[in-house]
This record gives C-alpha cells, structure tokens and sequence, in this order.
C-alpha cells in the first residue's frame, strides 16, 4: 500500500490559513511554553536529545510525564531512564515530539471546568480510547503513536464548547437515546460546524503533525474508515474505531455494538483480549482506573444482553 501524503490529505481537508469555525469569545487554552519550544527545536535536524531534554526538564511535570511513559511496561527497557535525555533517546525525537505535545494539552486543560462533563470519566474514557487506538493499530501495522495521541486529543474541546454553548449541548444530552443523533450532526445542524473540524483547526494553528490533524479531523468515521481504499490501514482508521467506545456525552449510542459487530467479522481483533489489555495498562497508567467502567466488563454486558 502506498505511503499517504499527509499534508496533502490535510491541505485538501482543512486548507492552511482557513478562518477558525469557533466564536471569538471561545477561551482557548495556551500550551506549556516548554512543549512549544521542544516542538520548534525538534524541527532543527541539527537538535540532539541533549539540547530537547535541557528544554523539557524546565517543566517539571512534564519531564515526570515522560519518564513515567518511557519507564512504563509498554516499553520494557531494563535500565530505567533518568533524565529528560535518556527518554528522548530510547523513545526517538518524532515519538517524544508526539507524547509532549499530547501531556501538554492535558497540562494546559486540568484548569478548566465543565458544567456539563464529568472531567474525570472525561479523561479516562480519551486514555481507554488511546489504548484501544494504539491496539487496533498494531494490528493495521499502522502508526501507533500516532493512533494514542489521536484518541486522546480528538475530544479534548468538548468541556470548552459544551460550556460556551451550554444550552444546546444540555438540550443534546435531554434527547432520549433511541433518537439521539450521532454528536457531530447535532452539532453541524445547531452551529454549522463540529468539534472534530474545531478541534483539528486549533491542532493545526498550533503546528501539530498533520498525520495527526487528520487523525482528529476523520474520528467520527466509523467502521467506514476501515473500508478506505487510502486511509483504510492508517492511524486514522485506528482512531476512528476508537472512537466508536462511548464516552459521558454518547456521542456515538450504538458504537459499543458495532465495536462487537467489527469483532466477529474480524478474527484477528479478538476484542475481549484486546479490552483485557487495555483495562491493565489503564489500571499501570491511572491510579483512577479502578473507578472507570472498564471496557472489558462493558463489552461482556453487551454480549450477554444481545445473547439474552
């Protein structure tokens, strides 16, 4: 399969100096200044890990973020990395580049409320979906960075739009679940505009990968994804089959079953494994995993009410 020309994909989807879709008066939130200047630095094909590490350890958080994910089991590295450096060695610029950018969104939003999301099942349902993003791309012999820090990133607006539209998102959510329309055409209806394209154009002015952009702007495609001649075993089908795992707004009320669907017209998904994976490198990854509904039991509730 030919490689995808990602910022052709993204210049015929998004254009590059497009207008924002999103009002004035939204509030975005501003990313770490370390997390701007490794991303400009990591450009310079002249920059070592030495030069990015000094960059990233003048943020404490994130230099624990990062160690924290190239210590973790997913890795298996036997001597521990230490320092921001070891870690960008062992995980390689573009790698390291995708993480940060990633935990600073997350920085850059824990200061925020929502009237309308419970922040932390918010949260761990994007890390369940990141998992499952990275899994299922394995299996495509996709990008798999790629597909985690687009199952984290592709909601991420949601407390910031359903907060500055209060009304119509909590009119949204008051729309019993056997009507209820996928979120995207709700939102393209009531504002002429979605969270995926808002969300893909702020990624975009803030010089993210556009593998990524994509990744982010597709997410609601659905098992479709799969059926693309081009993007059909890209990072981009990974997300959007992630994305199918609902979450406190039930964007999508049917995806857990076309998830169950997918899983028996595709031996080589094995979702019960899969979720079994996932919901351990949740419980390594939050010590408020234990407090989600895990995947695992969530489809096994849904096999059983299908089999009933």
């Amino acid at each position: 399969m030919p490689s995808v020309n990602w910022t052709e994909l993204r210049r015929s989807l998004l254009g590059d100096h497009d207008p924002s879709v999103l009002p004035p008066s939204v509030q975005l939130p501003m990313l770490p200044h370390a997390v701007l200047e490794f991303s400009r630095k990591a450009e310079d094909p002249n920059a070592g890990p030495g030069e990015l590490g000094r960059i990233i350890e003048t943020d404490s958080g994130l230099t624990c973020d990062l160690l924290k994910y190239v210590n973790s089991a997913k890795f298996g590295i036997k001597k521990k990395a230490s320092t921001a450096q070891q870690a960008i060695t062992t995980l390689g610029i573009r790698i390291s580049k995708l993480f940060l950018l990633t935990a600073g969104v997350q920085h850059a939003m824990k200061a925020r409320q929502s009237k309308l999301i419970n922040l932390q099942s918010f949260w761990l349902t994007n890390l369940e979906r990141a998992l499952v993003a990275r899994e299922t791309a394995v299996l495509l012999k996709a990008n798999p960075d790629v597909a985690f820090a687009g199952g984290m990133l592709h909601d991420f607006l949601l407390p910031i739009l359903t907060n500055e539209n209060y009304s119509s998102y909590a009119q949204y959510m008051q729309i019993p679940e056997p009507q209820r329309p996928r979120l995207v055409d709700f939102e393209r209806k009531s504002f002429g505009w979605d969270h995926a394209l808002a969300t893909a154009q702020v990624l975009m002015s803030w010089s993210f990968p556009d593998d990524l952009i994509c990744c982010v702007l597709l997410h609601h495609g659905g098992l479709d994804m799969l059926k693309h001649d081009e993007l059909g075993r890209t990072a981009v089908a990974a997300v959007a089959i992630a994305a199918l795992i609902p979450d406190p707004l039930r964007q999508s009320g049917a995806g857990l079953e076309q998830l169950l669907e997918l899983d028996s017209i595709w031996p080589q998904l094995h979702l019960s494994d899969l979720a079994e994976r996932v919901d351990g490198q949740m419980r390594e990854m939050s010590p408020l995993a234990s407090q989600h509904f895990s995947l695992k039991r969530r489809c096994d509730k849904s096999q059983l009410a299908q089999t009933a």
